[in-house]
């Protein structure tokens, strides 16, 4: 068969239309190119497919089998069409965000939620990983890093929004008086987020990395604060997971540790309505992050 997508498409139109003039009307061409179309169309099919009459036209056998086999596929077209109209000039559609274990818990559950109320069409679903940096992304929309080292080499666009200052906290009853410089924590205990950790200080343009042992492993930050305010050893910390209620010390060394990065990553510069809109509405927020 030699006929085109166009040519399917302006034969059920002519059909649904009723007429020549009306298929004009919709088709916006002149009636007299619908009628040199049609004719087209029937010697490249190679049989009549209406028959005409100055009040009428009725469809031939030819013509109700082209009609019926060309609609349903005519009408799917058109529905992905509205459907592609609707994601680049309306918000909906599923937005799979990941998120790092324990990330602001509250204050994200609650952008979240106002994100939802605002945006009725955006089906939410948020996950959550363990791990340094995500293994598997690739299914997601949008991934958070909370990160200190750059990020690995990868095609996705990485954008920083925050950093978060971090100290070394030991429990109030720790010894920390000998504690002055990075290199004398290689000989403490401490609580990591994973095994193989070093923990990273600023020393002028350079970093210099510690080398520490680990008492207890815990990618939890959460369980990483209850077990040193229990004194099982010292752990590194943003600072924002100490302000309130703190039942640690902080350890005033000559060097800081390296500050913990916010970045989030997307797939590419052309993003979807949906998750552009998600992108602008915490970036408009995320100062709250840092309360």
């Amino acid at each position: 068969m030699q006929s085109s997508l166009d040519d399917l498409l302006f034969f059920v139109t002519l059909v649904e239309a009723g007429s020549l003039t009306k298929a004009a009307e919709k088709l916006n061409i002149p009636k007299s190119k619908v009628s040199r179309r049609l004719v087209q169309l029937e010697n490249t099919i190679g049989s009549t497919l209406l028959i005409r009459t100055t009040r009428s036209q009725k469809l031939t056998e030819s013509g109700e089998l082209l009609f019926q086999a060309s609609k349903p596929h005519i009408d799917a077209l058109n529905n992905v069409e509205e459907q592609i109209g609707h994601l680049v000039n309306e918000p909906v559609g599923q937005l799979n965000i990941l998120l790092p274990l324990e990330f602001f818990n509250q204050v994200m559950s609650g952008l979240v939620a106002e994100f939802a109320l605002m945006y009725p069409k955006i089906r939410l679903n948020c996950a959550h990983y363990s791990d340094v940096f995500p293994v598997e992304h690739h299914n997601y929309d949008i991934t958070f890093v909370l990160h200190e080292s750059p990020l690995p080499e990868s095609n996705w666009i990485a954008k920083t929004l925050l950093s978060f200052p971090q100290a070394i906290y030991a429990s109030k009853d720790y010894d920390i008086a000998h504690i002055r410089e990075p290199e004398d924590l290689v000989d403490e205990s401490c609580i990591l987020a994973h095994q193989q950790e070093q923990w990273l200080f600023r020393d002028g343009n350079s970093l210099q990395a510690v080398p520490v042992h680990a008492r207890v492993v815990f990618t939890s930050p959460e369980m990483r604060r209850q077990c040193t305010e229990r004194n099982l050893g010292i752990t590194k910390l943003p600072n924002y997971t100490c302000q309130l209620n703190c039942k640690m010390q902080k350890l005033q060394l000559t060097k800081q540790p390296v500050a913990q990065q916010l970045s989030v990553l997307y797939q590419s510069r052309d993003v979807p309505l949906k998750t552009r809109v998600f992108l602008d509405f915490f970036q408009n927020n995320v100062g709250r992050l840092e309360l």
